[in-house]
This record gives C-alpha cells, structure tokens and sequence, in this order.
C-alpha cells in the first residue's frame, strides 16, 4: 500500500476495542529536551541542577534508566518519534535532514481516529513554512507553533505557516501555546496528541535571570545551561499544572525524553563512555519519564531497554489502532512495561551513524527573512531550502558500498560495535553492559561466536535499512 504524507484521513485505519469511545482514549503529551544528557537532572544525582518538576515526576511515575534515543543527534531522533523506525530507513541520517513525505507519522495515526494534534517547539524535521511537504502541518498536525531548528528567547516561530514574534522564555512559550491548543481539544471534548519539543538546553544557552538566580555562583556558562534545564524544568511543571487545571491530567499519558545524550564539555553523562555524536552508551542514554495517573498507580522504576522508536507503537497499541502496511517498524510497544508485566525487551536495537554530514538550518536567520518576506507579500521568495528542503527525493539508489560508518547491535546486556575505519577496514567490540557500563573492557576477542552471531544480526538489520532507504516501503 502507498502512503502519502499529509493524507492520513484516506488511509484505513481500524480502532479495535481497547479504546472504542472517546472517553476510554487517553491524551497524549509528548516532550523532549534538545541536548540533556542523562545526567543532567537532579534525581540521577547531578551534585548542582535544580529539576523539582522533573525528580517529582521520576518519583510519581515510571522511570526508565535504560532509554536510548535512536540517535546520538537531534533530527534523526525526532523522525523515529514521529514514525517508530529508524531514521536512516528514510534518510534522515544527520542533523537537520528531514522526514519523508512518504512516511505515516504518529501526528497522522492518531488524528485518523478523531485526536486533536499540535506541534510546539522545535520541528527539525523539514521547513516550517506551509507549502513545504514536511512541514508541521504536511506531517500530521492541526496546529503548530514550530521553528526550523533550536530556538532562543523571544523568538520568531510560525504559527500554522505564519512568522509570529513572541516574547518571553522559550520552553515556556512551548508549554504554554500547548496548553491554549489543549483548553480547545477539551472545550471541543476530543482527544489531543501535543508534541511539546523544547529548544533548551542547546547551544548557545541563554537562561533568564530567575533561572539562572541558583547559579549564580559558578561560571556563566554553566550558569545559563543549568538555568535553561531548570527554565524547562518549569515549563513542564506548568503542562502538568494546567493538565489539572482542565481537569485532564489522570487521563493524559505524558512522556518526557531527551533528543541525544549529554554536551561535551557542560553536560553529564553519568560518567558514560561518550557524548552527543557518539553512539557509545553516553552519546544514546538519555533521562526519560512517563506519568499517566490513571493507569500508574504505583510509581516505579525499570531497566527494561527502550528507545524513543517505541514511542509510536506504544501509542498505537494503547490506543488499538491498526495501520494497514504500516513501513517496517523498528521499535516496540512498551504497552506491557507500562502495564507492569513486562521486565525485558523482546527485541534487540539497531543504532547506525551513516556516513552522512547534517544540514544547517538556523532558526535565528531564517525566521526573521520568513517575517519579512511575509510583511511584504513575497513568500514564495524564501529560498527553495526553506521550502522544500529536498524531502522526499527516491531517486538516489544506495548499494552495499554504503554499509559502513559506525553501527551498534544492543541485545539485552550485550552490545556490540561495528566501526568502519578511514582505511575501509572494520573493527568489531563487544560489551557486557550489566559488568561493563561504561565500554571500557572490550570482549571481541574473548567471545567470538557471539560476535560472529550479534555481526549477522547487524548486517542483516543494516541491509534491511538499506532496503527502506531505497524505497521498498512505499
């Protein structure tokens, strides 16, 4: 079957009866930080960081300490939130690539089945202009409020297409354009999907002054980093305040993850072996949250192996929803962690960095030229890779000569490495993350057999991808 972007109300799509009537269909907040590393919160013990929402969160509901990020950057991150596979399978491989319009993102399944849906914040998954076909409104949602990339205070976003000048602290001005698009869905007594993407904390870090007021004691770089965590930290206690407020929050699942793991240099990982970039355990391991008071009750944590690719078929699960010749999924539901009867991952998890560079897409220059072509009549002046920003293009074939870089296979503790050097050679490292956390005893050489068996598995995962890449989905 073909799908196309943007056209989800003419696919089929079944809801069983797990959630036949409205009243049985949770919400859905989804929120993710840009750039915090796994140990840049106050309950997985940073020494300094003030996180109050966020340590009240990981004690009400479930905290996973062993959730990956499918990607140790940005944009590839959120397009497997956005589909459940892995990003590489449609050419998102680095930063500031998109989707492609060919995708079924979960914007669309679950506005198929009468959910509201809005998207605030980052986008970095195409333009944020209208017409472009991986824009916001192109991929699912009803309303937005997005920039193109990473956004500051004060900022310009657009607003369903339109350049708006804003005013005031950015995860705020998320948190609270969110909320304004919730009061609808419940005035109108529908359901609501609100993808809520911080900028914060990405470079460069720019904390207002109430934020950065526990800090004020140390250097000011690390003054306005730990600020803009903290400035998050309040712009989600004020999602979790007005889901109350609308008398909404038992019956809203609300996930919280990061993008990619930790800075180098101002973040932390836990004392993890890497960083953002990097696909050992510190560039992937990011803090992740979920609360739903009305299905968990009992506040817990667990070490079950999940990946923000889950996120889309978890919610598909949940919900009941049945997409017919939905694109080869890489994740998993977390239906039964959530439940509490599951303890293990039933599949392993393939990460690849291609080797493919990112994209530049500043916000802080592009936004202003969209407000001041829009002021004068003449957006359809932007630039071409505003616009379209060469999304959804097949025509480039991808052979085996593009299975190298570097890719991981995690299969529960064991996790190995295939690095593709500058001489075209490969090299192999294995690790038993159970003993080994950090990577720092590789046991290749000591175990071949299950590296010859993890190897097959990955090979034939990454021409699996390869096959996506090259369109056999669609």
């Amino acid at each position: 079957m073909t799908f196309r972007q943007g056209a989800a109300s003419a696919f089929l799509f079944f809801a069983l009866p797990l959630c036949a009537s409205a009243a049985e269909r949770p919400n859905v907040v989804l929120c993710m930080a840009d750039d915090q590393g796994l140990g840049d919160m106050g309950y997985t013990g940073h020494p300094r960081l003030q996180t109050p929402t966020f340590d009240a969160m990981s004690r009400a509901g479930l905290r996973f300490d062993r959730f990956y990020a499918a990607a140790p950057v940005c944009s590839p991150t959120r397009g497997s939130v956005m589909t459940g596979r892995h990003p590489n399978r449609f050419g998102c491989f680095s930063w500031g690539r998109t989707l492609r319009p060919q995708e079924v993102t979960v914007a669309e399944a679950l506005r198929a089945v009468g959910y509201r849906t809005g998207h605030f914040g980052k986008w970095h998954l195409g333009s944020v202009v209208a017409p472009s076909p991986v824009s916001p409104g192109r991929s699912g949602f009803e309303e937005w409020l997005s920039a193109p990339n990473f956004y500051d205070n004060d900022p310009i976003l657009s607003r369903n297409g339109t350049a708006v000048p804003l005013e005031g602290e950015s995860s705020m001005i998320a948190a609270e354009a969110a909320l304004d698009f919730m009061k609808g869905a419940v005035a109108e007594a529908e359901p609501f999907l609100a993808v809520v993407w911080f900028g914060s904390p990405h470079r460069p870090h720019e904390a207002v002054d109430r934020d950065r007021e526990p800090y004020r004691d140390l250097p000011e770089e690390l003054q306005h980093f730990y600020g803009e965590i903290t400035g998050m930290d309040r712009a989600v206690g004020r999602l979790r305040e007005g889901l109350d407020e609308l008398g909404v929050r038992d019956d809203t699942l609300l996930w919280y993850c990061s993008d990619n793991g930790a800075l180098p240099d101002v973040g932390s990982a836990s004392g993890l072996r890497g960083r953002k970039g990097s696909l050992y355990e510190g560039g992937l391991r990011v803090p992740a949250l979920i609360e739903w008071p009305a299905e968990i009750t009992a506040p817990r944590g667990t070490d079950v192996v999940a990946t923000t690719s889950d996120i889309y078929p978890t919610l598909v699960d949940l919900l009941g929803i049945e997409v017919p010749g939905q694109p080869h999924p890489d994740g998993v539901s977390l239906r039964e962690v959530i439940e509490g009867v599951a303890d293990e991952r039933d599949a392993p998890v393939g990460f690849w960095q291609f080797d493919a560079g990112g994209i530049r897409t500043p916000s802080r220059e592009w936004m202003p030229l969209m407000l001041e072509a829009q002021a004068e009549g003449r957006e359809q002046e932007l630039p071409p890779s505003h616009v379209l920003m060469d999304a959804g293009s097949l025509t480039r074939k991808f052979g085996e000569d593009h299975l190298t870089g570097h890719a991981a296979w995690l299969d529960g503790d064991w996790k190995l490495h295939r690095i593709t050097e500058e001489e075209g050679e490969t090299r192999l490292e294995l690790y038993h993350l159970a003993a080994d956390p950090l990577e720092e005893t590789d046991l290749a050489t000591h175990d071949p057999d299950r590296v010859e068996s993890m190897t097959a598995a990955l090979d034939a995962w990454m021409r699996s991808v390869l096959d996506s890449l090259n369109g056999a989905d669609y």
